[in-house]
C-alpha cells in the first residue's frame, strides 16, 4: 500500500506581508523555514520512508521539501522538479496586498479570485506586463522555464487551469510511482496541492471553494492498490 504525502510550503516572505505571490520566487520566511522543519519532525515521527520526491521550480517549495527531508533523516530521496507543480498564476493580481485588492474590488469578489473554481482573476495582458514589488517579477523569461512551449506560460489562472496543467504531470509520474508502491512527498502550494486534493478526493466544484492546505502541515494518504484513498491524516493537525 503506496503513500502519498501533500506539504505545503512553509510561510514565505510574501505571505507574512499578506502579497499575492503566485509564480513570483520569493524566499521563506523565519517562520516558514520553522514550519518546514516542523514538516520533517512530524513525518518522523509518523515513520514515513519516501522512495520519491517531488516539487515545483519556485524556491520557497524546493527548500520547504529540503528542510523537510532533512529534518525526517531523509535528504537522500530523489526529487524532480516541475513547474506543473507551481501555484497559480494570480494574474494581475500578483504583488497586490490582499487588504487592499479586498478595499478595491469588495472582500467577496477577492475571496471568489482566490478560492473558487473556475473564475479568472484579472489576467495580465502581456509577458511583460509585470509590476515590480521589492525587486521581484514574474519570471516569464526565467531559465527554469525555458522548456516550457511559450504559449502555456500563463497570464493568469483559476484552480480549474491551474489542475489542468498538474494532471498530466500527475498522471505521467507520480501516478506511476504511486502503482508501484512507492510511498512519494510532493511540497508545492496551496493551489496546486488543492488542485491535486480535489482530484484525489472527488471534491465537487463548489466544495473546494472552503478547502484550506495549511502551510507546513503534512496530508498523509493511505492508498489503496486502485490508489482510491483508504485514509487521510493531517499530522499536526
Amino acid at each position: 500500500m503506496a503513500k502519498l504525502v501533500l506539504i505545503r510550503h512553509g510561510q514565505s516572505e510574501w505571505n507574512a506581508l499578506n502579497l499575492f505571490n503566485g509564480w513570483i520566487d520569493t524566499k521563506l520566511s523565519d517562520k516558514g523555514i520553522d514550519q518546514a522543519k516542523q514538516a520533517g519532525a512530524l513525518l518522523k515521527e509518523e515513520g514515513v520512508v519516501f522512495d520519491q520526491a517531488y516539487t515545483s521550480v519556485l524556491t520557497r517549495a524546493i527548500t520547504t521539501l529540503h528542510y523537510a527531508l532533512e529534518e525526517a533523516g531523509q535528504l537522500y530521496v530523489p526529487e524532480e522538479k516541475s513547474w506543473r507543480l507551481n501555484e497559480r498564476h494570480y494574474g494581475a493580481l500578483q504583488g497586490q496586498n490582499k487588504a487592499e485588492a479586498a478595499e478595491k474590488w469588495g472582500d467577496d469578489q477577492v475571496h471568489i479570485w482566490r478560492r473558487s473554481y473556475d473564475v479568472l482573476p484579472p489576467l495580465l495582458e502581456n509577458y511583460e506586463e509585470t509590476v515590480e514589488v521589492q525587486g521581484k517579477t514574474y519570471p516569464a523569461f526565467d531559465a527554469r522555464y525555458a522548456d516550457v512551449p511559450f504559449g502555456e506560460l500563463p497570464l493568469g489562472e483559476n484552480l480549474k487551469v491551474t489542475l489542468e496543467r498538474v494532471l498530466p504531470f500527475y498522471e505521467a509520474k507520480i501516478k506511476k510511482d504511486l502503482e508501484e508502491g512507492k510511498n512519494v512527498v510532493i511540497a508545492a502550494h496551496g493551489n496546486s496541492l488543492r488542485a491535486l486534493a480535489k482530484h484525489l478526493e472527488k471534491i465537487s466544484d463548489d466544495d473546494i471553494l472552503n478547502l484550506e492546505i495549511a502551510n507546513g502541515q503534512p496530508i498523509v494518504y493511505d492508498l489503496a492498490d486502485d490508489l482510491s484513498i483508504k485514509s487521510k491524516k493531517m499530522l499536526g493537525a
